[in-house]
């Protein structure tokens, strides 16, 4: 009961945050990408049959499948559910799943929080990442940053919790000689699963080898248990032995997996009891890892936790979790499964020099995504976070350096984890993207899920203040920010710059706005409200955020046509770029969708 006393703030916070979220759904525009995602969502999801039955995935790069799929396909599968339930917008829907995501993702960090800060400052740390507007605008429509930012805390916050255990390994087995034929088995179950799948694409080419050999009349196993092999297409033969593998591959690991299950809660009850606090941390990792190829960094964090902590005696569970996030990631990615290694690293290829052809605002100067300058995350870091964050992140990283060099006992030990985390998670990588400048666009949001560690010692400055009511005071005070921007800018908060150059006025012309075109809801409801049935829209951009909202009378068409001339219809563009100058630039405005008077987008009449 205490326990759950000292859990209702968090409670109470995220309860609050999912009623506020809730209620402005409705005004909340589709992102550029999410189309396409729940586009390669159901690819994905219909290769799970295609592959029972057919031994084929039909997913290519080309197809997204270079794009961990494991959290659109869940999205996809939810609203599935949801909607009969719920009567709104699928959009809607799908936005508020990502914010429910999100929300769990801050209760993860909150999680990570009380290991070094008190509960006060831990909620205080969780309300100012909250209050972001950065992160609260994209909590809704980024089907691909935030939901790895999520399960990337998730991961972590199970990890840690995962080496809590001091559940030991095979210490309770009752001779030597079973606690080797339990060690030989587990280590055969890791050489089957690693060998089995790895070898996939191998064993596919065995089994056509096999095949074609004996269809040109050589005698082998296919020649002797199919009877017209000469007469039947290779192909045919090729399939059904495939998926026969298939088949037995999964009977054998299913019954191997319950076996060993079964012998270690029959003679080992503690590996057992290890092994299923295993379970929900690796099938988050497997699962962060399918949303993105960066998500054994989780992993990588856990492990040095471990290892800082146990030493070598975390490493059978780590090499447990590592084999568990790894079959869950295979599970979840059908592009993996017909090459799952060569697949994986044509994945990573991509995802770390993606070939995006378009052009980056910076500081009004337009810039390739591979030729920004070494000032590009700097300056944004510095514009994007509400102004107090940069200022108590380095008063609170001062702050443990000096009592982790003051040697104070009681706390050197834990600062020194802090101060690893902090450098692991946050330092290292944000160096490293600075200066070796590895594709990047749409600002930082790529990057959204190494800044947590950014609040934790933002959260070190509030711990520091000992009475009560000036630590609230504190919070209060350097959350205001944040709320205020995001009550102003609401629906488009992922617009935000802070006061140092402006507001969104200073942004403009100068850095990215609107560069997913949620604003196109806003404009396809004016045009509802005024276009005559059947009216004709040239929507310039992505037609696809401006139809779904769109009357279904209304015909909109993404490009111009030549039929539209001399007739009356509607043109919408970004206010980006200076599309609004370029695009039908006699035409008339009639209504510009703006936020704090700077404009999103443009709708025009000729």
């Amino acid at each position: 009961m205490q326990k759950l006393k000292q859990n209702y703030p968090i409670v109470i916070l995220l309860a609050l945050a999912f009623l506020i979220g809730s209620l402005t759904l409705s005004s909340r525009g589709e992102s550029w990408d999410e189309f396409l995602l729940h586009k390669y969502a159901n690819r994905s999801l219909n290769a799970y049959q295609s592959w029972a039955l057919e031994g084929k995935v039909n997913i290519t790069l080309d197809d997204l499948g270079g794009y961990g799929p494991s959290f659109v396909m869940l999205d996809e599968l939810a609203a599935d559910l949801f909607s009969a339930l719920l009567p709104i917008n699928r959009i809607d829907l799908y936005h508020l799943i990502n914010f429910s995501i999100y929300l769990a993702g801050i209760w993860a960090f909150y999680d990570l929080g009380i290991r070094w800060l008190n509960r006060t400052s831990a909620i205080g740390a969780t309300l100012l990442l909250m209050t972001q507007p950065i992160y609260w605008g994209h909590a809704f429509m980024n089907s691909k940053d935030i939901p790895f930012l999520a399960f990337f805390l998730l991961s972590l916050a199970f990890g840690f919790r995962m080496l809590d255990s001091d559940k030991p390994i095979l210490s309770d087995v009752s001779t030597d000689r079973l606690k080797r034929m339990l060690a030989l088995l587990t280590a055969i179950w890791l050489a089957s699963v690693f060998g089995l799948f790895a070898a996939t694409e191998a064993l596919h080419s065995f089994i056509a080898d096999l095949v074609r050999s004996a269809a040109s009349g050589q005698t082998n196993i296919i020649s002797l248990v199919a009877s017209d092999i000469l007469t039947a297409p290779p192909a045919v033969y090729i399939q059904k032995f495939f998926i026969l593998f298939l088949l037995i591959r999964s009977v054998y690991l299913l019954l191997f997996t319950a076996l060993l299950l079964y012998l270690y809660y029959r003679h080992s009850r503690s590996t057992f009891q290890s092994t299923m606090s295993i379970l929900i941390p690796g099938i988050l990792l497997g699962f962060t890892t399918s949303i993105r190829s960066l998500g054994p960094f989780a992993g990588l964090i856990v492990a040095a936790y471990g290892l800082r902590v146990k030493g070598k005696k975390a490493i059978p569970a780590l090499v447990l979790y590592a084999a568990v996030g790894i079959i869950a990631m295979y599970l979840t990615w059908p592009y993996l499964w017909e090459n799952p290694i060569g697949h994986l690293f044509e994945s990573i290829r991509l995802m770390s020099a993606y070939p995006w052809n378009g052009e980056v605002l910076f500081n009004g100067q337009r810039y390739a995504p591979t030729e920004l300058p070494y000032a590009y995350l700097p300056v944004l870091l510095g514009i994007q976070l509400t102004e107090p964050v940069w200022l108590l992140f380095l008063i609170g990283f001062v702050i443990t350096v000096i009592e982790y060099r003051a040697k104070r006992m009681e706390t050197v030990y834990n600062k020194r984890l802090l101060l690893e985390l902090v450098t692991l998670w946050f330092v290292i990588p944000i160096l490293g993207f600075i200066i070796f400048r590895p594709t990047l666009y749409d600002n930082f949001r790529q990057l959204l899920f190494i800044l947590p560690p950014v609040f934790l010692m933002a959260g070190v400055v509030f711990s520091r203040i000992k009475h009560p009511a000036w630590q609230i005071a504190l919070i209060a005070l350097v959350t205001i920010p944040g709320l205020v921007s995001g009550v102003s800018l609401q629906p488009y908060e992922y617009l935000y710059y802070n006061r140092f150059i402006g507001g969104v006025h200073g942004a403009q012309n100068r850095f990215e706005l609107d560069y997913w075109g949620t604003s196109y809801r806003e404009a396809a409801e004016h045009i509802n409200s005024i276009a005559p049935a059947n009216s004709s829209i040239w929507v310039e951009g992505p037609a696809h955020v401006f139809g779904p909202f769109a009357r279904i009378d209304l015909k909109v068409l993404d490009a111009f046509d030549p039929s539209l001339t001399g007739t009356e219809y509607y043109v919408v563009i970004l206010a980006r770029h200076d599309l609004d100058k370029i695009i039908a630039p006699d035409a008339e405005t009639i209504y510009t969708v703006a936020i704090e008077g700077v404009p999103l987008a443009i709708v025009k009449k000729p």
